[in-house]
């Protein structure tokens, strides 16, 4: 009797250490302040919920159906946290990212017809020719390694500023990126402030430091607002037009101008660098694993010639599910946190009032009970459909799911395909990069990948 060879291990791309140890509230500070996946304790790949305390009680839930009652049965006694407010209404204010309740409700609804398929799939030229442009900078870079992350924010950051403003000359696409990265480096940190619970008043040193950039932010928005409303609106609506067009169906309330301006930032903000960091992982992952990375070029290669267009999204099911399994190993917002308004039971434990529940996504996407093989690569896992609802939450769930999900998901595969049309990418030794989460979760020292010509 031949013995048989056992079944290699499949090879697993960088991930981050988790906490193996209980943490402190000056360990959770320091884990927090450095990377913020570095607080979900290894467990929580392993089992349905994690409850403790940090100063205040806290739970972190891995179960689909608990989570499923968080974001949909539930949704009013799960508001977003105060630490997540307080970090990103400086800058976005009562956009729809942050209200609550029934002005969430009449912003959602009146944004709603701005990403129709329809208006998504006619913003396909614009995503095609951002990703031609990174191509020619590639190509133009010559043989060496290059920061694919910082080539996929500026092309991310392109795509939205074109597709929200047309390049208006009153958007200053600089000053913008620059504004935001100042920002998120400032005031994107969590504060021991932020730990221990203390109220709103009391200042976060790092969100004072950030004045300044979210004031040049606002300007240049405001601006944008202002040079459109007395330009009008130049061949295919925007999504500044759709935008000042949009009504709520039920009250006929429009958007004023620091409504707009609110809304118009959370879509750059949230628009470009999730967006980007979804391509630099799949590409990342791609060059990780050639095989995979082959299957994707001999897609690509049979589209017809042309522009990468929305209607070739149908042929590129492979490259499609490179992106979700992406989505799924590093998904942009690695930790999402509410707290408890009412008595609530979840996984048959108690949630008392004022209780932080937090959904860590990163360890949902790897837990053990709901993924076969949770921290390999394998975008074949995902030919067979669809996983669990509420197992799989790169946009979230529920009434409020992320709604540029579909903008996000097509623009990832149209810009992939275009480079794939003219590269294949591999790693460079030693310069793997690190995922840190700190309001998202990036490839800390940067994606360096070398880019060879076909």
């Amino acid at each position: 009797m031949t013995e048989q060879s056992p079944i290699p291990a499949p090879a697993i791309p960088v991930r981050a250490p988790l906490a193996t140890r209980p943490l402190g509230v000056l360990a959770s500070l320091r884990a927090a302040r450095g990377n913020l996946l570095t607080i979900i304790p290894e467990m929580a790949t392993r089992v349905p919920m994690i409850s403790g305390r940090t100063g205040a009680r806290w739970h972190m839930v891995m179960e689909p159906g608990a989570i499923r009652r968080m974001l949909l049965e539930e949704l009013p006694n799960y508001p977003k946290s105060m630490v997540t407010k307080n970090m990103l209404r400086p800058a976005i204010g009562e956009s729809m990212f942050i209200a609550e309740g029934a002005h969430w409700r009449w912003q959602r609804r009146a944004a709603a017809p701005t990403f129709s398929h329809r208006n998504v799939s006619n913003l396909a030229p614009v995503m095609s020719a951002a990703g031609e442009r990174c191509a020619d900078r590639l190509a133009a870079a010559g043989p060496r390694a290059v920061n694919i992350y910082e080539e996929m924010v500026t092309t991310t950051f392109e795509v939205i500023s074109d597709v929200t403003f047309s390049g208006g000359e009153a958007f200053g696409r600089d000053a913008v990126h620059r504004a935001i990265d100042g920002y998120i480096a400032e005031a994107g940190r969590m504060s021991l402030f932020d730990v221990l619970g203390l109220p709103d008043w009391v200042p976060r040193p790092g969100r004072m430091r950030s004045s300044g950039a979210l004031k040049d932010m606002k300007r240049v928005a405001d601006s944008a607002i202002a040079d459109r409303a007395a330009r009008g609106s130049e061949g295919i609506p925007d999504l500044l037009d759709l935008l000042m067009e949009g009504e709520d169906p039920e009250t006929q309330r429009r958007m004023n101008r620091a409504e707009l301006r609110d809304n118009l930032l959370t879509f750059i903000v949230a628009g470009h660098e999730t967006t980007a960091l979804a391509l630099s992982w799949s590409l990342y992952l791609l060059a990780f694993d050639e095989a995979a990375q082959e299957r994707a070029l001999a897609e690509v290669a049979a589209l017809d010639d042309g522009p990468v267009s929305g209607d070739d999204l149908a042929r590129l099911p492979w490259l499609r599910h490179v992106v979700d399994e992406a989505l799924r190993l590093y998904p942009p917002a690695g930790i999402v946190s509410r707290t408890a308004l009412a008595q609530d039971e979840l996984c048959g434990r108690e949630i008392r009032p004022g209780d932080t529940v937090m959904i860590p996504i990163y360890a949902l996407h790897r837990n053990h009970m709901l993924w076969e093989t949770p921290d390999a690569f394998s975008p074949d896992r995902w030919t067979g459909g669809k996983p669990e609802r509420y197992a799989y939450l790169p946009f979230g769930d529920g009434p409020r799911i992320c709604i540029g999900a579909s903008f996000a998901i097509q623009e990832a595969v149209i810009i992939l395909a275009t480079l794939l049309r003219r590269f294949r990418f591999r790693r460079v030794s030693g310069r793997d990069p690190e995922p840190v989460m700190i309001i998202t979760i990036r490839p800390e020292g940067g994606v360096w990948l070398e880019a060879e010509p076909l």
